[in-house]
């Protein structure tokens, strides 16, 4: 039995699919299992009961508990499981002390680490999903307005880090093995903006703004803090002067290509119309 935490989520729910096709046994995790519309395959439980009888893997999804893992991972290892796979983050391959970002995944990876279970740690970098934040604007005819518009990333589908983590809980190929996985492509915002316009065959523009305008905006959102915000503002002012990173990772696990964000646009087209 495979437990998959944040099994609504937009890597979550990919994962319990895959996980599924493959013929894995899965219980999928969720705050209300009444509104989860999960496969009917797989086994739904309550997050905060978090059933473990009878499972051997886990897929840790630590936005569930940013707030602190507390006794999850002694029950965990107290129920026998045998590996833990956790969603990180590739700021933590950085290990800068300055990126709270960085510091809370590598706090979670060394509790991992420390319960002598066998590990995997996926580290994404920026996702094409942070682009559903533009819905907004581009369903209401307005512009996306950020900073730094000449900023390259490299957003990664969400599908291609489900079908890395379910690799990781099928095999063991990925044990103690700490991928970044990035997108197969550098973007600017911009160039994203317009991929979801064609995609979902409306207008969408783009507006670039102060990096102080976009920090008072920023502050403005749900569980944005100023350390977080801070380190996402210099993330993107380095990217605008630093040659983009691409990472084999997805093509060499998974033995297909990453999917472009013009593929991640077409998937997600009825979001935007």
């Amino acid at each position: 039995m495979i437990l998959v935490t944040g099994a609504t989520g937009n890597v979550g729910r990919h994962l319990v699919g895959e996980l599924l096709c493959a013929g894995a046994r899965v219980r999928a995790l969720t705050r209300d299992p009444a509104t989860a519309h999960l496969p009917a395959d797989a086994e739904v439980a309550r997050t905060d009961e978090m059933p473990l009888d009878g499972v051997t893997s886990f897929f840790l999804n630590p936005t569930v508990f940013w707030n602190g893992l507390g006794d999850v991972l002694a029950r965990v290892k107290d129920a026998g499981v045998r590996r833990i796979v956790m969603l990180s983050s590739s700021a933590a391959a950085d290990a800068d002390s300055d990126n709270e970002l960085a510091a809370k995944h590598l706090r979670m990876e060394e509790a991992v680490e420390e319960t002598g279970l066998e590990w995997t740690f996926l580290r994404p970098g920026v996702f094409a999903s942070n682009s559903l934040g533009w819905r907004k604007e581009i369903l209401a005819g307005e512009p996306v307005r950020e900073p730094f518009a000449a900023g390259l990333s490299t957003p990664i589908h969400e599908r291609d880090i489900a079908a890395v983590a379910a690799r990781a809980l099928l095999t063991d190929d990925l044990v103690g093995a700490k991928p970044v996985l990035t997108g197969p492509e550098g973007i600017t915002a911009p160039e994203m903006v317009r991929l979801i316009g064609e995609a979902a065959g409306r207008p969408a523009r783009f507006e670039e703004i102060s990096p102080e305008e976009a920090r008072e905006k920023m502050l403005k959102m749900p569980y944005m803090r100023e350390g977080i915000v801070d380190v996402l503002l210099q993330l993107r002012k380095d990217a605008e002067h630093r040659p983009v990173e691409i990472s084999p990772e997805v093509e060499r696990i998974t033995g297909r290509p990453g999917r472009t964000f013009a593929e991640w646009a077409a998937d997600h087209a009825d979001d935007f119309r």
